[in-house]
């Protein structure tokens, strides 16, 4: 089964980017991705939109 999460920027905290993402035996998602705001790649970490 595959669920929809947000990537949030660890540096500004803002959620730039919605992916599916496996959800059986997975961790928790930490990519290397780009921020409009800071115009640079920062870390994202999943969150889960409430």
């Amino acid at each position: 089964m595959r669920e929809y999460v947000w990537l949030e920027c660890t540096e500004c905290g803002d959620r730039n980017y919605r992916v599916q993402k496996e959800t059986r035996g997975a961790g928790r998602l930490e990519l290397r991705k780009y921020c409009p705001r800071l115009r640079r790649h920062t870390l994202h970490k999943e969150s889960r939109k409430k």
